[in-house]
């Protein structure tokens, strides 16, 4: 390679990157944080046309559209999820419950391709020794696994044993002891 094709490789590579840049800030944390499947699927796209404008396979012009088609798409997709009318579903999924009261839900690892020893495993690392213990164990859509334990195991909080504390939950949200089922996290509409 001459020098001259090197120095346009840098200067290509130098534009990519203020590009992508300034598209992952419009695109939000989520594009950069736990992926989704969506999320991956831009990362992944975004990666391979960057490389093929760095190396001059793919004119920058083209590149330039290729990447403002794909962040159109995901800011698309991402407004259609979050408008709902099953579009979040449909687009990203919902999550599946692997273990219901204490015991392992065979269905929804299967679906998800886990076997026990791999749910334990996802338990053990949120301080769950004893099945028993979990009330609802869910893969969210973005793979990781999320865990609402018995009220029995839930580990002792400060309202729990200081009085101020609890006089300024009360003050909170009243004398209401279980939240609405608007309010809840651990069992959605979409569960039960």
């Amino acid at each position: 390679m001459n020098p001259g094709e090197l120095l346009l490789t840098a200067v290509r590579a130098f534009a990519v990157y203020a590009l992508m840049l300034v598209v992952i800030r419009a695109l939000g944390k989520r594009t950069v944080g736990n992926f989704a499947t969506f999320d991956l699927l831009v990362a992944l796209m975004l990666g391979e046309v960057v490389d093929e404008i760095i190396y001059g396979d793919v004119g920058f012009l083209q590149g330039v559209v290729a990447i403002t088609v794909i962040a159109v798409a995901q800011a698309g997709n991402s407004w259609l999820t979050w408008w709902g009318h099953g579009f979040d579903t449909l687009l990203e999924g919902s999550p599946t419950v692997i273990v219901r009261n204490g015991k392992l839900q065979q269905g929804g690892m299967k679906s998800e391709r886990m076997n026990a020893k791999e749910v334990m495993g996802h338990l053990r690392s949120q301080g769950i020794q004893d099945l028993r213990e979990v009330k609802l164990a869910l893969v969210e859509d973005d793979g990781s696994v999320s865990v609402v334990r018995k009220g029995w195991a839930e580990p002792a909080r400060k309202v729990d044993i200081d009085d101020d504390a609890a006089a300024e939950r009360r003050a909170d949200i009243g004398e209401q002891e279980e939240p609405g089922p608007d309010d809840r996290t651990d069992a959605p509409r979409w569960l039960k």
